[in-house]
This record gives structure tokens, sequence and C-alpha cells, in this order.
């Protein structure tokens, strides 16, 4: 899949693309709108981005467990090679040790991802304070040529690029679980 960043001051288009592009087959989540007024997001039908997807959260969780693993390994190296493992208590105070670090490393990898903004929505930091609304798409290629169409019709739409998309089994995931949870009571 691939990202279309679009932006656009007139939420009303937003809201006829998004229409016309589900009218075409493309899902729902498949399109959503990062804003600074998600009120008026909301107002208009629109798929807003969740508050925490805003922020950088997973990204830097990511990162912090991959120091954790990294620096847990370290931990477990040193007491092998100080031969500290041979001692009566052997791995466990380690692998104790190894695993608060890891923990430790994640969890501040959240914490400071709480801070930031989502590292994919960072060069629309000052459009968003304008009042801007940034609008994107994740497609397949067979829906290039849709989204080509829609985009076409509505001049308003000023073109920002591509970006990462997220995995389309998540897309597809997420699609089933609404048509589920139209259809429970």
């Amino acid at each position: 899949m691939q990202r279309h960043y679009y932006i656009s001051d007139d939420l009303d288009d937003l809201e006829v693309v998004e229409k016309e592009l589900e009218d075409e087959g493309v899902a729902t989540p498949q399109i959503h709108v990062l804003s600074e007024n998600d009120a008026e997001v909301e107002k208009h039908h629109l798929h807003a981005i969740e508050s925490v997807l805003k922020k950088d959260v997973v990204h830097s969780t990511e990162i912090g467990a991959v120091i954790g693993v990294i620096s847990a390994s370290l931990v477990l190296l040193v007491a092998y090679l100080m031969e500290w493992h041979t001692s009566p208590a052997g791995w466990i105070p380690f692998g104790f040790l190894a695993a608060a670090v890891l923990g430790f490393c994640t969890w501040e990898g959240g914490l400071i991802g709480i801070q930031i903004p989502n590292y994919q929505f960072k060069r629309f930091q000052k459009l968003l304070k304008q009042g801007k609304h940034v609008f994107f798409v994740d497609v397949d290629k067979e829906q290039e040529d849709t989204l080509a169409r829609v985009v076409s019709r509505h001049p308003k739409l000023e073109v920002a690029g591509l970006g990462e998309a997220t995995p389309g089994w998540v897309v597809h995931g997420q699609e089933k679980f609404h048509k589920v949870m139209k259809t429970l009571p």
C-alpha cells in the first residue's frame, strides 16, 4: 500500500472526496484526516486520526524496545564475560536485570513518544497550526487510478506527497471489524 497526502482548508470538500472514494470502493479505514480541530472533523463525518496516533508513541516505543534488547544483551554479555553467572545464584539475577532493563527502555521510549508528534506527520505541523487539514489515503496499486480520478475533480486539494502506509492486513482487519460491529445488535 502507498499513502497519498493532500492539504486542504475546506472540510466540506474533504467530506465529498471521502464519500466519492467510498462509493468507488476505497474502504473507510484507508481514509483519514489529520487536523488540529478534531471537533470540526467529526462534525463533517470524516474519519479523524485517533489522538494517540498523532503522537509518536508506537514508533518511540519500538525504538525503546530495540535499545532495551541491546542493553539487556549487554547485561547478559558482561555477566558471562566476567563469569558472574558461575556464582551460586547463577543466571537468575542477571536474567531479571536484563528483563528490567528491557522493560524500562521500552517504557521510557513510550513516554518520550507521548511528548512529540508522530514522525510521519512532523512535516505538516506548520500547516496544521495555520488551520489547514491533511487528508491522506492508503491505497493498493489497483486503487491508484480511482484515487487519481476522484482527486482530479477537486481542485482545492493540494498534493503533499507520498508516505509509508498502514499495512494492508491492518486496514482489512479494521474493515472486517467495522462490518462485524454493524451486524451486532
